[in-house]
């Protein structure tokens, strides 16, 4: 009897320790989302995707970015390092490097090659110019390497940055239509990635076409189909539906499907076999997944925010969703995982919508920029000054600068005042200014938390609400504004009340509140602070 007691009890103290932590966190960022989308689309989601993760989970409905650039590298990398690009170095998707003296994409690594088949410079990917760690690092390093972490996402940077330096793999889609990885997580793809590969399952959401999910009638939330604010998938005569990918895809190549909501669906697809495959979630080792679903920022950018295409690819990502979470239920088990879901960053309105109706703002396109400073520039000084002019950084030349006998302030100043001119621009800061930052300027205390002294220029433009830097049609983001900074953030699974709050949060305080909640160090650059609503018990 006694020894049936002492078995009993260690059973149960088995049963508690393993609940310590899940068998597996999923994390999932969806591209360019505004949490309005989870307000507008809601009456046509099911009940099993967004709105089961809402009812069952804890929502957080005022969560923001804190810093600027918005855009989809410092995104990942500020949601899984809990800092901002000052800190972990990610200061744009691509930009012009000061250091570096030429432009630098994230995720280049000119010392790994492309794994499985793809193009060689698909594959020359690592995350080496992240300089923090990751909530994924951290798990790896708290298990003794025995947990595995998985990045997946049909873009690179969305695969690379979120699994972090010690990642097992990190698979992103090649324009060959497969998924591929590159040296610095192996010399080849396991055996299930070629077999996944080998089967072109692209080509079956190809060869159907992209027509409405449900009947038209459903989609007025969004404009009309073929309306002036939405741009041409990939030269298709009309912006409306249906549309024949299968002959997008012979004239162009397997990239096509990033732009349709299918690459969100092959993104799962993949991340089902990843699981199975790679038996995550299977012991008593917390695993990490972290999943991008990237299409949802091909249309929104193409198409923009009022399209039946952007509506269509949420709820038919809203199904996604409800599969996964299924297939989670079935393979890993209820109690057993916790998801976070959130965005890497907003977007804007198209200008040109809201200036029809009689907001006085409108696009400014960034080579329209870029010649105003070098008429401006030859006009003042007799020489163009300006090295470079992207993602709201303004370089100069100091070497020009320097033999024509210049004063580098007073040329800031002469810049900044002209600047100051423009209908679009609201603030100028310079470097000194930047690094000067005491906190009581709200707009400087976003610009100050992504700005790499190293790598940004020397002055940073921020224009005024409404206003964007991009084309006619579709939208951008990256400004501070709320339409940029103000994404979903939901809680599901292992441990996590039910409940919402509508206090505002910083995307900082996902990986802190991670690395409490299943117990492990925090990565070295967080902040630290912590989402303490699913914290406590």
């Amino acid at each position: 009897m006694k020894k049936f007691l002492l078995l009993l009890v260690c059973c149960i103290a088995g049963a508690v320790s393993a609940q310590n932590r899940p068998k597996l966190v999923v994390g999932i960022v969806v591209d360019q989302m505004k949490m309005e989308y989870l307000y507008r689309f809601q009456s046509d989601f099911s009940d099993n995707g967004f709105r089961r993760l809402m009812n069952n989970g804890y929502t957080f409905h005022n969560m923001h970015y804190n810093y600027m650039p918005t855009y989809t590298a410092p995104g990942h990398a500020s949601i899984y390092t809990g800092t901002t690009p000052v800190n972990h170095g990610i200061v744009g998707n691509e930009w012009f490097s000061r250091a570096l003296g030429k432009e630098t994409y994230c995720t280049d690594d000119a010392s790994v090659q492309t794994v499985g088949e793809g193009t060689p410079e698909e594959g020359a990917m690592s995350p080496k110019n992240l300089l923090a760690t990751t909530i994924t690092d951290e798990l790896r390093l708290s298990t003794n390497f025995k947990g595995k972490v998985i990045g997946i996402s049909i873009k690179d940077r969305g695969a690379i940055l979120p699994a972090g330096h010690f990642a097992n793999w990190a698979f992103w889609y090649s324009k060959i239509g497969n998924f591929i990885s590159s040296t610095f997580y192996g010399e080849k793809l396991p055996e299930w990635v070629n077999e996944f590969n080998a089967q072109k399952g692209y080509l079956n959401y190809l060869n159907k076409g992209w027509n409405l999910l449900k009947p038209i009638a459903a989609y007025d939330e969004s404009l009309a189909d073929n309306n002036p604010y939405e741009g041409k998938l990939y030269k298709a005569e009309q912006p409306v539906f249906p549309y024949d990918l299968k002959a997008m895809y012979e004239k162009n190549d397997a990239g096509v499907l990033r732009s349709t909501p299918f690459g969100n669906d092959y993104v799962a697809d993949f991340a089902k076999v990843a699981i199975e495959k790679e038996a995550l979630g299977k012991d008593s080792i917390t695993d990490f997944l972290a999943v991008s679903f990237s299409s949802t920022d091909y249309v929104g950018h193409l198409l923009g925010p009022r399209s039946m295409e952007l509506q269509d690819t949420y709820l038919r990502l809203d199904l996604t969703i409800a599969d996964f979470l299924n297939y989670l239920d079935k393979t890993v088990g209820k109690d057993n995982y916790l998801v976070f879901l959130t965005a890497d960053h907003a977007g804007a309105e198209n200008a040109r919508f809201l200036n029809d109706h009689k907001y006085n703002v409108t696009n400014v396109e960034t080579k329209e920029i870029r010649a105003a400073l070098k008429k401006f520039s030859s006009n003042a000084f007799g020489e163009d000054l300006v090295l470079n002019y992207s993602n709201f950084n303004l370089f100069f030349n100091k070497e020009i600068i320097k033999n024509k006998g210049l004063e580098l302030p007073k040329v800031k100043q002469a810049f900044k005042d002209f600047l100051m001119t423009q209908p679009q621009v609201k603030r100028v800061y310079t470097e000194e200014e930047i690094l000067a930052n005491s906190g009581g300027d709200y707009y400087l205390n976003f610009i100050a938390k992504g700005y790499d002294v190293t790598q940004n220029g020397d002055l940073i433009i921020l224009d005024k609400p409404g206003y964007i830097e991009y084309g006619p049609t579709g939208t951008s983001h990256g400004t501070t504004y709320s339409y940029d900074t103000h994404v979903p953030c939901i809680f599901y699974g292992w441990n996590i009340k039910k409940g919402e709050t509508h206090d505002k949060k910083e995307i900082t305080e996902i990986a802190p509140t991670l690395a409490q909640k299943i117990k492990i160090t925090m990565p070295n650059s967080t902040e630290s602070k912590v989402l303490s609503e699913v914290l406590d018990k």
